[in-house]
C-alpha cells in the first residue's frame, strides 16, 4: 500500500480522485466527492485503474504543469521513459477522467487495468460493449470506457508505445437510465483544462515571499471546491487514519462552518474575491432557517443528514479499522462554531463594497442571541472529542469573537442593536475566560476550565484578537505548548489525557504547527517564524500536498488527504509573514 505521500490528487470541482506514484488511481467518488467509491483500494478494497508500463519501472518523477492540476507523471523503464497525463476537464455533461499515455524515448510496453467496484468495492458491475466503448453497470451507475486502445472483457488491455507514440483512455460517469454522454476528445479536453487552470491562476494576487507555494495551496483549495454551490470540503477522502492501525478515522468530504474565516482569509488575501463570496453565500444558504438549527457541517450542497455508518466489509488504509462514511460529530453541540461563523461574516463586510448584506446581518444577529443564551453550556469543542461535554476555553474564547464581531458590525454600520448589552457580555465573557480558563501556576491557558491539560487551538487567541501576541499570558501558553505539545518540532492538537473517549495517539496537527509560526511572528521572532514555516513546506509531498497531520517518529503523512485546513493554514501563514493576514489586523 503507497504511503499517503505517494499520491496526488486530480479533480473537476465536483469529485477528485487519488493517483499514486505508479500510475495507480485507487480513489475515487462518481458523481460527487461524498457519492460512493468505485475505486476503493486505497481504503484496502477493490476497485482501481492500474495504468503504467508492464516491465519493471527503474524511477518515477512527476509533477504538476504549471499553474494547473494536469499530473504529470514520468516511468523511466530499461527499454525507454513513458510519460502520463492524468486530469479530470472542468465539468460540463458529466465527470470524466482522461488519461494519456506517451512514450518519450525508446520502447515501452504499457498495461492499462480497470477495476470499477462501486458501492465501496462490494458491487462487481455488469459490462458490455456497444460501438467500441466499453460499459460498466451497477444500479444506478454506469461508467463509459472509451480509449484508442482495444480492451478485453474485463477492461485491461496492452499495447507497446515507441518514441513519439500517445494513447488516449477516457472514463465517464453517467445514470445508467439515460442516453450515452457524448465522447471527449482527448486533446481538446487537455488544452481546455489547461486554459480553465491558466486563467484561473491569472487573477492570483501573490504575496512578497513564498508566491509559488501559496499558489500551489490554493490550487488545492479550488480543487476541493464543489462547484455548483461554493462549498468548501475538508478533503477529499474518508478514513485514512490519524494513527495507523488505530481508530481515529473520520469522514471529511464535507464542508466545516468552522473553517469559514481562514478560508476566506486565504481566498480574498489571495485575490480570489468570486470565491470567497461563493463560499459566504453557501454558509448562508447551509445554515437558512433558524441560527439555533446550526450544525458544525453540511454536505456540499448544504445537505443536514450525514449519518455515520461503518463499512464492515473495507479492512481500512494499512488495517486501519473501522472505514465511516458520514460524521457523527454533525450531531454535536461545539460553541465555537457559533462565533467562527459571525466572524466571517463580520470578515466579509469589507467585499461587499460598503452595501449591508442584510441576510448576513440578520443570521450575525440571530447567531449572537443563541451565544448570550447558550455561551456557558459545555459542549464538544474545536476538535469533536467523543467524551463528555466540557467547558472548553478554546470555545469560550469564540464565543467572545462572536459577540465582538456582531458589536463591530452594529458599531460600524450605526444598525439597531442591544450594544450596551453586548458589550457588557463580551467583556463578561473575556473575564471568565482569563479567570477559568487560565492556570496562574502555571501560566498558560487550558484545555477546558480547571484542567491541566494543553490546547493547542489556543494558539488562536492572538489570531482571533482576544489577546496580543506579546501579552505575558499568550507567551507563557506557546511555551507551555513548546514544551508539552511538541514532537520534532511540530505541534499535537491536545495533551494525552482521556478528554476525546478514545484509545490515545495521533500525529501533528500541521495546521496548529502553522499556527504556532504566525504566533511567532506576531510576537516579533520573525527568524523562528519563518525557519519552522520552512520546515513545514518541507513536509509537502512532491507535487505540493498535504494531509492532516504528520508522524514525526515515523517520518509520514496521517489523516484524510489532501487536508484543506492545513492548505489554508500555509496561505495564511505565508501572508502572515508578508505582513497581509488579517491575524495583524485583529492583533
Amino acid at each position: 500500500m503507497p504511503r499517503i505521500e505517494d499520491y496526488a490528487l486530480i479533480g473537476d470541482m465536483q469529485t477528485a480522485a487519488l493517483v499514486a506514484r505508479d500510475g495507480s488511481i485507487d480513489w475515487m467518488c462518481l458523481p460527487r466527492f461524498d457519492s460512493d467509491a468505485c475505486f476503493s483500494a486505497l481504503l484496502g478494497g477493490a476497485g482501481s485503474w492500474q495504468l503504467g508500463p508492464s516491465v519493471p519501472v527503474r524511477s518515477i518523477a512527476r509533477r504538476y504543469r504549471p499553474h494547473t492540476l494536469i499530473l504529470e507523471t514520468e516511468l523511466t523503464t530499461d527499454g525507454g521513459l513513458l510519460r502520463v497525463t492524468d486530469f479530470m476537464p472542468p465539468r460540463e455533461q458529466a465527470p470524466d477522467v482522461v488519461r494519456i499515455v506517451e512514450c518519450v524515448r525508446g520502447q515501452v510496453p504499457v498495461r492499462s487495468r480497470l477495476a470499477l467496484r462501486f458501492g465501496y468495492g462490494r458491487v462487481v458491475p455488469w459490462i458490455r460493449g456497444l460501438d467500441g466503448t466499453r460499459i460498466a453497470y451497477a444500479g444506478p451507475d454506469a461508467v463509459y470506457l472509451r480509449s484508442s486502445v482495444e480492451h478485453d472483457d474485463d477492461l485491461g488491455a496492452e499495447v507497446t508505445l515507441s518514441a513519439g507514440q500517445r494513447e488516449t483512455f477516457v472514463i465517464t460517469w453517467h445514470p445508467s437510465h439515460l442516453a450515452p454522454p457524448r465522447p471527449v476528445d482527448p486533446a481538446q479536453a487537455e488544452r481546455d483544462t489547461e486554459c480553465f487552470w491558466k486563467d484561473w491562476c491569472a487573477r492570483y494576487r501573490p504575496p512578497s515571499e513564498y508566491p509559488e507555494e501559496v499558489l500551489s495551496s490554493l490550487i488545492t483549495l479550488k480543487a476541493l471546491t464543489y462547484s455548483p454551490t461554493g462549498g468548501i470540503l475538508a478533503a477529499a477522502t474518508t478514513s485514512l487514519p490519524e494513527r495507523i492501525g488505530g481508530v481515529r478515522n473520520w469522514d471529511y468530504r464535507f464542508c466545516w462552518l468552522r473553517d469559514a474565516t481562514f478560508t476566506l482569509s486565504a481566498l480574498l488575501e489571495a485575490g480570489y474575491e468570486d470565491e470567497a463570496r461563493a463560499w459566504r453565500d453557501w454558509l448562508l444558504r447551509a445554515i437558512g432557517g433558524a441560527p439555533s438549527q446550526l450544525q458544525v457541517m453540511y454536505g456540499p450542497a448544504g445537505e443536514r443528514r450525514l449519518t455515520e455508518i461503518e463499512l464492515d466489509w473495507l479492512p481500512g488504509y494499512e488495517q486501519s479499522k473501522p472505514v465511516r462514511i458520514g460524521n457523527a460529530a454533525v450531531e454535536q453541540y461545539q460553541l465555537d462554531v457559533y462565533g467562527e461563523v459571525i466572524d466571517c461574516l463580520h470578515y466579509t463586510r469589507e467585499s461587499d463594497r460598503g452595501v449591508l448584506n442584510q441576510p448576513a446581518w440578520l443570521l450575525a444577529r440571530g447567531l449572537a442571541e443563541c451565544i448570550e443564551r447558550d455561551w456557558q453550556k459545555p459542549d464538544r469543542g474545536l476538535w469533536e472529542v467523543r467524551g463528555p461535554d466540557r467547558p472548553f476555553t478554546h470555545s469560550r474564547v469564540m464565543a467572545w469573537v462572536g459577540i465582538d464581531r456582531v458589536l463591530r458590525f452594529a458599531l460600524e454600520r450605526k444598525l439597531d442593536a442591544p450594544v450596551a448589552r453586548w458589550r457588557a457580555l463580551r467583556d463578561r465573557i473575556f473575564a471568565e475566560v482569563c479567570e477559568q480558563g487560565y492556570d496562574r501556576r502555571r501560566n498558560c491557558f487550558t484545555l477546558y476550565y480547571g484542567s491541566r491539560e494543553l490546547d493547542a487551538a489556543l494558539l488562536l487567541l492572538p489570531l482571533v484578537g482576544f489577546l496580543p501576541a506579546r501579552d505575558e499570558r499568550v507567551r507563557g501558553t506557546v511555551a507551555a505548548i513548546e514544551r508539552e505539545l511538541c514532537c520534532g518540532g511540530f505541534v499535537r492538537r491536545y495533551s494525552r489525557g482521556d478528554t476525546d473517549g478514545l484509545p490515545h495517539g495521533e500525529g501533528a496537527f500541521l495546521a496548529c504547527t502553522f499556527w504556532l509560526a504566525d504566533n511567532y511572528a506576531l510576537a516579533g521572532r520573525h527568524d523562528e517564524a519563518r525557519r519552522l514555516f520552512e520546515r513545514l513546506l518541507a513536509l509537502r509531498n512532491d507535487v505540493g500536498l498535504l494531509a492532516e497531520e504528520w508522524d514525526p517518529d515515523a517520518r509520514r503523512m496521517l489523516g484524510n488527504f489532501p487536508q484543506a485546513f492545513s492548505h489554508v493554514a500555509l496561505v495564511n501563514t505565508a501572508c502572515n509573514l508578508a505582513g497581509r493576514n488579517p491575524a495583524h489586523r485583529h492583533a
